[in-house]
């Protein structure tokens, strides 16, 4: 189900010089406004909660999501080059699986890392907050991977669909709107955060058994309905 050439040619893609000078603004953003919070209003609980809820999960974890998850398959789709992909032996479905594993894996890599570093900036932990936001951080960065590499398959105009998503559904909405919160992969992520803290300061819309739930048919849905959609892919001489 995995290939080390695929995984390889995906990393090298998303890891290029440009993409992750990308992928790396939203999180050394954080780390800076971090130290300014701390700097001037000390250790805060509350404030670390606020800042890691409402900047790291609410905002750059999908943002860093989409460009992860469009990217691992997207670019190769609009310029015609996935076809010398689809060529080799191997199956289209350990293709998509490839991919999601290199979008998971580059997803955390920029979401959950800087935000455990935030969270130890802020408040050091305080109440295990870095722990459970980075825990949020981590169940998220699964979902919005295999619902953009999805996105990438199905339209070309895949990071402006994703960015509109993870800007005005998750960030406003999912954060506002009491009725999208039950459908804001955001607050399925807080829900199994919420388990993580001594106190009250990281909750959820969402119980927990829902939000596994929700969180696994997501992924696993838009995992195979890639899988489907590449394979309706046409190689020259297939017609």
């Amino acid at each position: 189900m995995y290939d080390p050439t695929v995984a390889r040619l995906t990393y090298r893609a998303l890891l290029g010089r440009r993409r992750a000078l990308i992928l790396a603004a939203l999180p050394v953003l954080l780390l800076v406004i971090s130290a300014a919070v701390r700097g001037l209003s000390g250790a805060d609980d509350q404030v670390a909660a606020d800042l890691l809820g409402g900047f790291a999960l609410a905002t750059m974890v999908p943002i860093i999501g989409v460009i992860a998850g469009t990217g691992a398959i997207g670019p190769e789709i609009d310029d015609g080059s996935v076809v010398y992909l689809l060529a080799k032996p191997v199956k289209r479905s350990t293709i998509i699986f490839t991919k999601l594993i290199v979008a998971i894996a580059v997803t955390m890599a920029f979401s959950a890392i800087p935000t455990f570093v935030a969270g130890l900036i802020l408040n050091g932990n305080g109440q295990q907050i870095a722990v459970a936001y980075t825990v949020a951080a981590l169940v998220a960065s699964i979902a919005y991977a295999a619902m953009f590499l999805l996105l990438g398959t199905v339209t070309r105009h895949a990071v402006v669909f994703g960015l509109v998503y993870a800007l005005v559904w998750e960030a406003l909405f999912g954060s506002l709107v009491q009725g999208a919160r039950t459908l804001s992969v955001q607050q399925w992520s807080l829900a199994v955060a919420q388990k993580v803290t001594d106190g009250d300061l990281v909750t959820s819309e969402v119980g927990l058994s829902t939000a596994v739930i929700l969180l696994t048919v997501v992924t696993a849905g838009a995992t195979w309905y890639a899988g489907q959609k590449l394979r309706t892919l046409k190689l020259a001489g297939e017609e």
